[in-house]
Order: structure tokens, then C-alpha cells, then sequence
């Protein structure tokens, strides 16, 4: 997986826990959702999914040291981070499960 340039070429923004948005520096974009770095929005990830704990772990993982995305625990397919999601600079409307932009 890798860190890489996102497709926006910004850098990712610092997405600190239980902080509100952050985009400063980066022009135009959206707002990113007030919630923590690895709290998806319960339309995207449910409170009582029996795979919620090992997902949220596996993003946290990812999130931390620098990848883009973690294989998830439940399908195998690869989910990409949060903090890779927000270096896009704005949502693409895909249903991604760490969307930092969906409010």
C-alpha cells in the first residue's frame, strides 16, 4: 500500500482525534466532518456491525503508520483511510466507509 502523493498532490491535512475540521492551507476544499480520525459515520459503518471493533482497529493501523488504506477484515477488499480520503480535498460521493467529509 504505501503513502504516495494523493490525487489532489496536496499533502494529506492532520487529522487530529476528537478535533473539529481541519483544512487550513487548503483552498477550496470541503469541510471535514467533526469526529474523530477513525469514527466512521454510522450510515457508513453501523454501531452493532459484529465486524465494527477489527474494522475500526484495522483503520486506526493503517492510519497511523502511513498507508493509504488496510485490507478489511470482513471482505478482504481494500478500504482506504481516512486521512488518504481527506487528501483528496473533497468527497466523491463513492460511499468510501472513512469518508472525513460526510456529515
Amino acid at each position: 500500500m504505501g503513502t504516495g502523493t494523493p490525487p489532489s498532490g496536496r499533502p494529506p491535512p492532520t487529522l487530529d482525534e476528537g478535533t473539529g475540521p481541519a483544512t487550513d492551507g487548503m483552498t477550496g476544499a470541503e469541510r471535514l466532518a467533526d469526529r474523530g480520525p477513525d469514527e466512521p459515520h454510522p450510515d457508513r459503518l453501523a454501531a452493532d456491525d459484529p465486524d465494527r471493533d477489527a474494522i475500526v482497529v484495522a483503520h486506526r493501523a493503517a492510519r497511523e503508520s502511513g498507508e493509504t488504506g488496510y485490507i478489511d477484515p470482513a471482505t478482504g477488499l481494500l478500504v482506504m483511510t481516512s486521512a488518504y480520503l481527506a487528501g483528496r480535498g473533497s468527497c466523491c460521493h463513492q460511499g468510501c466507509r472513512h469518508c472525513p467529509y460526510v456529515t
